[in-house]
């Protein structure tokens, strides 16, 4: 199995994030698989041919994926990823951990929901055939660090992704 995963990072999080899941899927492909992870700013459209697996993941921006990971999203062609199976994550910070006025404003986001279901509907759009429920992975506050213990759980992810057909 060929996977490619692409992902957006504005802080460093989400690509801590997208490598430990490349090592997880490289861990559960064994040597018969190869894993190619690739910043969204170095991926182009023509680049999706040929995978068996694709990984799309970013930062949540206003319940959205980023903006970079969103003008990319765009520009793959409406059938361009028929028979590849695909999956997404994106980095959030948990609204729970919120305080004061900014706890409201999270509560209202939260509503809006995140980046990573919204990232899988456009895979699936575009002809992808979700494999995995769409994750996601916690930062705390705007610029980090990671929640303890997410670093890993992106790694079994990637481990789980490589264990599905």
């Amino acid at each position: 199995m060929k996977a490619l995963l692409i992902y957006d990072s504005r802080y460093g999080n989400t690509e801590k994030i997208a490598h430990a899941i490349g090592e997880g899927l490289a861990e559960g492909l064994g040597a018969t698989g190869s894993v190619r992870v690739l910043p969204v700013g170095e991926a182009q459209t023509s680049q999706l041919a040929g995978w068996d697996l694709l990984i799309v993941g970013a930062p949540t921006h206003g319940s959205h994926p980023s903006p970079p990971m969103r003008e990319f999203l765009d520009r793959v062609p409406g059938s361009a990823l028929a028979g590849v199976k695909v999956a997404a994550f994106d980095t959030r910070t948990d609204m729970a951990t919120l305080n004061g006025a900014m706890r409201w404003f999270g509560k209202f986001l939260d509503r809006l929901g995140y980046a990573a279901p919204k990232i899988s509907s456009c895979l699936e759009t575009r002809g992808g055939q979700v494999v995995m429920p769409p994750a996601g992975f916690i930062v705390k506050g705007t610029e980090g660090p990671l929640e303890e213990g997410e670093l890993a759980r992106a790694t079994a992810w990637g481990r789980q992704l490589a264990a599905n057909p």
